[in-house]
């Protein structure tokens, strides 16, 4: 079969003969998570050609993206024959069967050390078994080929990892991904694989996931299990989920979430403004603007103080991040990266009143989002400023002046993981390079918030951005 453009498909893109909805391709067609697991079950694909393609794809694409740090190929294998001995016994092998995804480097995989980015731990002993996450992955037929950059123990916004090197956005590769999850959804928009696994603190799935054009999730904290992963900041961590769709990702979460919760509908959104339309580039003031006339001029809120909302995330991220490595930095302090290493230090040194303070402080700032909602439903901000920052000038303007993007792109996203928001990260139907928005609804309205943008979606207000490498095969 020949893709549309008469590059040479492999399977894993072309045995579906129309590109997946809401993709803007620029390559090759991409197969999505639900349209990999349909052909394996129906016998149109085997598991195993799936997983071999994707290799193939990673082996091709990744040296120039750099999103991949370890491939499993062996375990991926075996694992992709196992589902399709299930399919020839006449057995279910799941709702993800055969369908290859990669982790970002802190989740445990039997038999490797949980690296969490930084090379002083790249011959830490090998986990014993696998993260939950990737234990009910497996349960349902999806299988693990790759380990994903991120930055060293997931303290960055933009992948820049002093020891597994910069991981490059598909879409222009002098620009960054976004991190500390930059890995995972560069594979995703690369199409090295269909979904992946990240974690988010501070931002670290929704940054490269609006940066790299694809979709992102952020659970309301403590819903998705922990176990398994290396922790930065206790308060704050979640895993989520990158896919090249709204039902994609809605497929992956109900695996991870490991429950058939009903799904409902939300109304009534709104646009936050204030904090959350300061320092925007121009690109995406005009994209937020027309969202807003697509939907009917949305109303726009302002959240009070939310200055600091951020300046509490930001002590509660330095002081948990500081206290969980200060061992490890009287030890061997310059085992780690000095730019991870300096904040770290700086953290461990903060008093526990003002860590203490910062915590108390969500109470407040979390009544003023509780008045918000009890006249919305969603509420819709910007993930990053604009389009993704040049490797080679990492800084974004605020306020007048150009900051560190590697600590800053977080301007709009930390005041919601302060108080544990459940988030879906969409990309607008824009032109040049990406932009992403913030779904934001009520603790434990995940479901609902991915139908949502499920909604949207179907609109054609979002759409993923899939830049292919174009490999014979």
């Amino acid at each position: 079969m020949r893709a549309r453009r008469g590059v040479q498909c492999s399977a894993f893109t072309a045995a579906c003969r129309r590109p997946p909805k809401g993709c803007v391709m620029t390559g090759q067609n991409v197969m999505g998570v639900g349209q990999c697991a349909e052909a394996v079950k129906s016998g149109h694909l085997s598991a195993v050609t799936l997983v071999k393609d994707a290799l193939n794809r990673i082996a091709a694409g990744n040296p120039v993206v750099n999103a991949v740090t370890r491939t499993l190929e062996e375990r991926a294998l075996r694992d992709a024959a196992a589902v399709d001995a299930k399919l020839a016994a006449g057995e279910d092998p799941g709702p993800l069967a055969g369908v290859p995804y990669g982790v970002k480097d802190l989740f445990d995989v039997a038999g490797l050390p949980t690296t969490a980015g930084a090379a002083r731990l790249r011959h830490a002993s090998p986990a014993q078994s696998d993260a939950k996450a990737i234990e009910r992955l497996g349960a349902a037929g999806a299988i693990l080929i790759a380990t994903l950059n991120m930055d060293e123990f997931a303290y960055g916004f933009v992948t820049d990892n002093a020891h597994w090197g910069v991981t490059r956005n598909p879409h222009d590769r002098g620009r960054f991904a976004g991190g500390s999850s930059g890995g995972s959804a560069a594979a995703v928009a690369a199409g090295f694989v269909p979904f992946a696994l990240g974690s988010d603190t501070n931002g670290s799935i929704r940054i490269p996931a609006s940066l790299c054009g694809i979709f992102g999730t952020k659970p309301t904290h403590g819903l998705l299990p922990m176990e398994g992963v290396y922790p930065f900041v206790h308060t704050l961590d979640d895993i989520g989920i990158f896919a090249r769709s709204a039902s994609d990702l809605a497929l992956v979460d109900a695996v991870v979430r490991g429950t058939g919760s009903a799904i409902s509908s939300l109304g009534r959104p709104a646009l936050l403004g204030g904090w959350f339309q300061d320092n925007l580039a121009l690109e995406m003031t005009d994209a937020l603007k027309a969202l807003s006339r697509a939907l009917g001029r949305l109303p726009t809120v302002e959240l009070p103080d939310v200055d600091r909302a951020r300046s509490a995330a930001f002590l509660i991220t330095a002081y948990e991040g500081g206290r969980l490595h200060l061992a490890a930095l009287a030890e061997d302090a310059l085992s780690y990266d000095p730019a991870t290493r300096d904040r770290l230090l700086a953290g461990a040194a903060l008093p526990d009143d003002l860590y203490e303070a910062a915590l108390s402080y969500r109470a407040v700032f979390g009544a003023a989002m509780a008045a918000v909602f009890s006249e919305h439903d969603v509420l819709i901000a910007p993930a990053t400023y604009g389009p993704a920052p040049l490797i080679d000038a990492p800084f974004i303007p605020i306020d007048g002046t150009l900051q560190p993007a590697r600590a800053n792109l977080g301007l709009y996203t930390q005041p919601i993981s302060f108080l544990g928001l459940p988030v879906v990260t969409v990309p607008l139907a824009v032109e040049g390079m990406p932009l992403g928005v913030q779904l934001i609804a009520r603790k434990g309205e995940d479901r609902a918030l991915l139908e949502f943008a499920r909604q949207l979606e179907d609109r054609g207000l979002v759409t993923a951005r899939c830049t292919l490498p174009e490999i014979a095969l």
